[in-house]
């Protein structure tokens, strides 16, 4: 009889790439029966051999932490799986109660959240430092109960280890079956730049339109604001007359956008969560080609000068990323080489059929 796998997140998308693209996906592709369990409204259904269970989206954050986890508990009690995998820290009382009831469960880490509460904007410096502490504490003391962890980094996992044993990282590195049919020739690129993914102030957005005031090129620009204010902001600011902006778009529309560009973005401020994490937008701009301008962190660049494929800049700094620009974009035969070389590490290094397998080892193990 086939297991029963059972994927639990109370603020995650249904079709999140980590949990439900790769993950579910993959879990289900090897002979597994999948169910995830979601809270956003949007009602149950079975996709790709998946069944979705939706208990519902609360209407703000506090009902959030109070109401979902127990919703939730209760739908995971009633499909009765084999094995429990839950991907947000709200969620780490509802994986205690199942192991109560003899499952295995899996905690999924996908960030640093002690290192993430220091950087939150709304929270002042002492409240940080407070919550921070007794975060950590709580999901140091919680986690060596749950039968394994997966965490999204290395760093994530050596932090782990040291607390259970049983602690792997699965790193979100691109599905290259994605990339393959990206097919536009160099010699059609434009003397263009790109950012996709979320925009808020930590991950560069300010520095980036502030850079094209040095630039005679345009920035295509997708993904969503993560407010309002920063958006209308950021529309104020003299480079934003040379920005495409597409908003949230489908996987088609990256693909499209990543085969017509030269160099992708990814200049994320200096936080401790950034700084010691594998940004997924790298390696989708490496897998499509597209060589990389990133934040001149340690692990970046490591990762770029190994490779080949990119190069680094100070991420605080709009001239300096403009003159890194500049110059990637001056010699056209050298950006043709990262984008060959940003490819092939992908295909043979940093590509989700490696973690793949981690994760079916995980499972297997268990």
């Amino acid at each position: 009889m086939n297991k029963k796998i059972c994927h639990l997140t109370s603020v995650h998308k249904r079709n999140d790439v980590r949990i439900f693209e790769k993950e579910c996906k993959s879990l289900s592709y090897a002979g597994f029966k999948v169910s995830l369990i979601v809270a956003d409204g949007l009602g149950d259904e079975i996709c790709d051999n998946i069944n979705i269970h939706d208990v519902g989206k609360q209407k703000n954050r506090f009902q959030r932490f109070l109401i979902t986890p127990k919703e939730i508990y209760k739908k995971a009690k009633l499909i009765n799986a084999d094995i429990y995998h839950f991907h947000d820290p709200e969620l780490i009382l509802v994986g205690l109660k199942l192991i109560k009831s003899n499952k295995k469960v899996i905690y999924d880490i996908h960030e640093d959240v002690p290192r993430q509460i220091l950087s939150k904007p709304y929270l002042n410096k002492i409240s940080k430092k407070i919550i921070s502490i007794i975060f950590e504490k709580f999901e140091n003391k919680k986690t060596k109960k749950f039968s394994g962890l997966i965490c999204a980094t290395p760093y994530i996992r050596d932090r782990f280890l040291k607390i259970n044993k049983n602690s792997f990282d699965i790193n979100n590195f691109p599905k290259t079956e994605e990339f393959v049919n990206i097919t536009q020739s160099w010699k059609n690129r434009l003397n263009e730049i790109c950012y996709i993914g979320s925009i808020s102030e930590v991950r560069g957005i300010r520095e980036i339109v502030k850079s094209l005031e040095f630039l005679d090129l345009k920035l295509h620009l997708a993904g969503e604001f993560v407010n309002r204010e920063l958006e209308n902001e950021i529309k104020k600011e003299k480079g934003w007359e040379k920005v495409f902006f597409y908003g949230f778009v489908n996987r088609e529309k990256i693909s499209e956008i990543l085969s017509k560009v030269k160099i992708g973005l990814v200049t994320l401020h200096p936080t401790n969560s950034y700084k010691n994490a594998y940004p997924v937008k790298m390696f989708e701009y490496m897998a499509a080609g597209v060589p990389v301008l990133a934040s001149d962190f340690k692990l970046y660049s490591q990762i770029l000068n190994d490779a080949q494929c990119g190069r680094v800049a100070n991420p605080l700094d709009p001239f300096e990323i403009s003159e890194v620009i500049k110059k990637m974009l001056a010699d056209d035969k050298e950006l043709q080489v990262m984008s060959v070389n940003g490819t092939k590490a992908v295909f043979e290094k940093y590509n989700w059929k490696i973690e793949e397998l981690k994760l079916l080892n995980i499972y297997n193990n268990l």
